[in-house]
Formats: structure tokens, sequence, C-alpha cells
């Protein structure tokens, strides 16, 4: 008996990865793109492909997810952090061990590179993303990441969730150096404490340098920090380091605006959603053509920056940045796609590419690898 349209399964679905410093999070998308699953895990970076413990822990991680999937994918699309051109192929061999997938329906690459696909079509926009990390990119319609930041927390990852709680450990234990007691009885010592679990050095050095001690743990001091600056009467440490960090991302912006020129500029990560001192901030710096303390002629690169970021738009988001903003504002949006569902859907499209290229393929002979072709 032939098969009718509503007799033929549908296609498993298709699995993102969105690995970062404080977790991952995976997504399961049908062929039409709906989300039918998703969940989270402990985080992962492609730095742990460099030591065998560590790799081996990644390892279980990604067994774990695929145990927790309610189906078994047809294909996968990873954003990992600290994964690059070099080792991304390691962790997509990785990721396909783990799933049960052969190798040319598995693509991996950085997180940013995620962020900005999930932002639009590749030289559109420019993304700002501040979550555990910090960084300013844009992807080229040939596949060049622009970036600007991002090495991590040892040498900067200024106006991210890990510099945040960090500026804020350092202003409390500074002034408990010139007032002991006054730091961790201010508003935002209170709110540490609560999170470290003690208000004494003793809690405060097992968080930070414990063996269990971890770059997400301190990120997530950033919503202590939030909340300290959320009081009736705000910290004033906390309003501090709130705008200081909005100025850090900025300069993240006008440094790389300074090489590409200005496009829509796309802000995506939590701490976008910790207070509006930080968004406020990074706007104000934005508009002076300035950010912490970088000399930029404040005329020439404020111009540029607000005249290119209105060019870059559509008429119906130009419309829609001008009635959400001041008129001195700068154009922005929130991404509005999560960074797993995306790569979920981007999955899906490589299953369907890795689908072609084999008929293709007995048809012609060999096809170009459609994890090649996806990147």
């Amino acid at each position: 008996m032939p098969e009718t349209a509503s007799s033929v399964p549908a296609p498993a679905p298709a699995l993102g990865l969105d690995a970062g410093g404080s977790a991952t999070r995976w997504a399961l998308a049908a062929a039409d793109g709906t989300i039918v699953a998703e969940g989270s895990a402990p985080p992962l970076s492609g730095v742990q492909l460099l030591d065998v413990e560590a790799c081996a822990r990644l390892c279980a991680v990604l067994d774990a997810i695929a145990a927790d999937c309610p189906a078994a994918p047809r294909a996968a699309w990873a954003g990992v952090s600290g994964l690059d051109a070099g080792t991304a192929p390691a962790f997509a061999a990785l990721v396909a061990r783990s799933f049960g997938l052969p190798a040319g329906r598995v693509h991996a690459a950085g997180d940013i590179e995620l962020l900005c696909r999930a932002a639009g079509a590749p030289g559109r926009c420019i993304v700002l993303y501040a979550g555990t990390g910090s960084i300013a990119a844009a992807l080229e319609p040939d596949g060049t990441l622009q970036r600007a930041g991002g090495r991590g927390p040892v040498i900067d990852d200024a106006g991210g969730g890990h510099w945040i709680g960090r500026e804020a450990l350092r202003a409390v234990w500074r002034q408990e150096d010139a007032a002991p007691g006054s730091g961790v009885a201010a508003p935002l010592g209170r709110a540490l404490a609560a999170r470290i679990g003690g208000a004494d050095w003793a809690a405060t050095r097992a968080f930070v340098y414990g063996p269990q001690a971890a770059r997400g743990a301190i990120g997530q001091l950033a919503l202590a920090v939030a909340e300290a600056a959320t009081l009736e009467r705000p910290d004033p440490q906390a309003l501090r380091i709130l705008r200081q960090a909005g100025a850090e991302l900025a300069r993240l912006v006008l440094a790389l605006t300074g090489r590409i020129g200005a496009r829509p500029l796309v802000l995506a990560g939590r701490a976008f959603d910790l207070h509006p001192a930080l968004e406020d901030a990074l706007v104000a710096a934005l508009e002076a053509g300035q950010g912490a303390g970088q000399g930029v002629a404040p005329g020439a690169a404020c111009g540029a920056v607000h005249q290119g970021l209105h060019q870059g738009l559509h008429q119906d988001e130009r419309e829609t940045a001008s009635a959400a903003l001041p008129a001195a504002g700068v154009p922005r949006r929130r991404l509005d796609t999560a960074p797993h569902h995306a790569a979920a859907r981007l999955a899906n499209g490589l299953a369907d590419r890795f689908a072609d290229a084999r008929v293709d393929g007995m048809a012609a002979g060999p096809a170009e690898d459609p994890a090649r072709a996806a990147a």
C-alpha cells in the first residue's frame, strides 16, 4: 500500500547546544523549527579538550545530555565557549560519539559565532554579549568573525558577570581593609554574603579559591550586585560597578566599530537584565564616543556610531527603535532568540544539507561536506 503524506513519519528532531561559562543549554527542534524539548547541564568549554581529565568531564556532560534527550537527534549544532577552528573538529567528534551521529551531521563553533547567527544574517549587525564574560563581535558573509574582547577573566572580560562579581568582592574587602566591619555590613556586602554562605574572609576565600570554585559561580555574584543596587536606598558601590560595567562594554563596541564601521547593535546575555544602570551607562558611553576612559573624540566617534546604527536598521526596526528610545539614544535591540534554540534550527539545516548531499552524491559522486558548508 503506498504511503500517504500523513503516514510518512516526521523527521527526528535536531539538537542545538549553547555551552558557556555558567551552564550548557540544549534544545531539540522539529523539522519546522518548533522547539519540542530543552534542558540544561553543567558548563562546558573548548579549553577542556586540552586536558585529559577535563575532557573526560566534558564527555560525561555530553553523555548526560544524550540520556536526557527524549528523542535521538538527526543532527547537532554546538556553540561552545573557548572553541576555535583548531579545536572545533575534536569537539564535534565527541558530540557525534555521544549522540551516535555521523560526522557530517555535527557542526561545532565558538559560542560567539552562534550568537551572531542567532542575531541575524551575517554582515548585518554587531552583537554585544555580556554573560559570564563579555565580547563584541560581528560575523561577516564570508564567515570571518570580527571581535573585540572575549579574552577570559584573567586578562579581561570587563563588563561581564564574572567581572561584576569580582569587582564587588574587591570593593567590599578593600572597604574592610580601611574600616573593618564596614564593608560586610553595607548592603552590597550583605547581599554577597547571602550568596557566598558567610560574611567572613574564610567564606569568601573558600568560595573564590577553594577546590569547588568556578568561574560561573563568581559570575552569579552579579545578581547580588543587582539586588544591592535595586534597594530603596541603593548601595552606591553596587551602582558604581554596574555603571562601570556599561562603560566597559561600550569600549568593546567602539573598538569594533572603529575597525569595521557602525552596524545595528544587538544586546545578548543576562548581564543586561541585572539593572537599568548598566544599559544606561552603555548608551551614555556610546553617545559620548568613549568607553572606560578610552580617548575617542566624542563628536566624530559618537556621530559615526549613531548615524551608522540608524542606517543599518530596516525601516520597521528604525521606527521601533525610535519609538522605544529617546531621540538621542543609541538604536539597539535585545537578542530575541535563545541561542540554544537557534542552534537547534541551524542543526535542522545541517541535516537537510547532509541529506541533499547524499542524494546528489549517489547521482554525481562525492559532495561537499555539509558541515563545512554550514560554517
